[in-house]
């Protein structure tokens, strides 16, 4: 029995690495159950992921492919035959993923490459494709409209899509024969291109209803209708005289529109009111004698006036200020005050031009006493009352 106690205290626990124990760590007493080293669980769980990541690097180095059924060889043939459409003329989805100062690159998909130029991102003429709306991320239909020879990457476009849609719009507006907005962008001899729907339109000097240059018209935006629709010939041509004929058919005589001056001349002042401009004579201003027409109006000055007449051949409207003056001398003395009574004033105008007219037929009447009517003291044509009758001497209806 001694000797074995002997033997067993003879026995010494291996020493631990120091890698195994940080620096300065107290070194803790292991359990010694004879003369076995026991592992603490921590130490157990570490040597068991320690073989599990040993067994999975040796799998990966003898058998890469074990337990996997889809081969290389089938990854390649699954892409050669998904069924995306790269023929010129085709629509494709894609996701914009990276964009550069000249383009966009598209993920379609597939393993061909796509890139959107910037010219073609849009009808504008763009600096940044960024004004397009083109960001990473954006999912958008593209159509391939080229494919480089070199890398085989696909060319899209969003103008070729963008292009078919306003050809679309403008046939339908021309069939609607609607007036629409158009800015002018640019001019020669001949007219004025103007940016229709995102195309540009051609503008004839014969179809602007004033005279002026293209220098003058622009940035201004015009209205106008449809003359010609050739998707086919690109021809797209507008008329501002046919847009001004239909706005001026609205404009009745004593009609109170809103109007802003464009320019002042001896004469007068040329006011736009909505699109048309009409000339408000330097005698139509007020009651009182206007010496210097700036110093009631300047450029820029938005303004009440009435329709007094206007030439829908010659395309020239006759405006005035003068006819809504409550007291003669308003609209040089108080001008604010003119405008808060225009429309009770040419309410007033109206019932005078009425029956003015009304007395004007009643006169021609006064020769045509078969006719039956006569006009009462308000100036009402009605029928001929015994009382008319019997004064005039004209025979009572029955």
């Amino acid at each position: 029995m001694a000797s074995l106690v002997q033997h067993v205290a003879g026995l010494a626990c291996p020493p631990l690495s120091g890698a195994s124990r940080r620096p300065g760590a107290p070194m803790r007493p292991s359990a010694l159950v004879c003369g076995t080293y026991v592992l603490s669980k921590d130490e157990k769980e570490r040597e068991r992921m320690r073989t599990l990541f040993d067994e999975a690097s040796e799998r990966c180095r003898t058998a890469p492919m074990e337990g996997i059924t889809f081969s290389p060889e089938d990854l390649e043939s699954a892409v050669e035959t998904t069924d995306i459409d790269t023929d010129i003329g085709s629509l494709i989805k894609g996701t914009v993923f990276m964009t550069t100062s000249n383009g966009a690159f598209i993920d379609i998909q597939s393993k061909a490459t796509a890139f959107l130029p910037i010219d073609e991102a849009c009808l504008l003429d763009i600096d940044n494709i960024e004004e397009a709306g083109i960001r990473p991320g954006l999912v958008e239909q593209f159509m391939i409209i080229d494919e480089n020879p070199n890398d085989e990457t696909l060319i899209l476009s969003l103008q070729s899509i963008q292009q078919d849609l306003a050809w679309e719009r403008c046939r339908q507006l021309q069939a609607e024969d609607v007036v629409i907005t158009g800015k002018v962008i640019g001019g020669n001899k001949g007219g004025v291109v103007a940016l229709v729907e995102g195309l540009k339109a051609f503008v004839p000097f014969s179809q602007v209803s004033s005279k002026t240059t293209a220098e003058e018209l622009l940035d201004k935006e015009l209205p106008l209708k449809f003359v010609e629709v050739d998707e086919e010939q690109g021809r797209l041509v507008l008329s501002n005289r046919k847009a001004m004929a239909d706005s001026q058919a609205q404009l009745g005589i004593g009609s109170v529109v809103l109007g802003t001056v464009e320019s002042l001349k001896p004469y007068g002042a040329f006011i736009d009111i909505g699109g048309i401009n009409g000339l408000l004579h330097v005698s139509q201003i007020s009651h009182d004698r206007v010496a210097d027409i700036s110093t009631v109006l300047q450029p820029g000055d938005t303004l009440k006036v009435m329709i007094l007449s206007h030439d829908r051949e010659r395309g020239r409207v006759s405006l005035s200020t003068k006819k809504l003056e409550p007291t003669p001398g308003d609209m040089i003395r108080n001008p604010k005050l003119v405008f808060e009574k225009a429309d009770e004033m040419a309410q007033i105008f109206r019932q005078r031009i009425a029956q003015a007219e009304a007395m004007a037929r009643a006169d021609m009447l006064r020769f045509q006493p078969e006719s039956g009517l006569s006009l009462s003291s308000e100036g009402i044509l009605g029928p001929l009352s015994s009382d008319t009758a019997q004064e005039e001497g004209l025979p009572e209806d029955e």
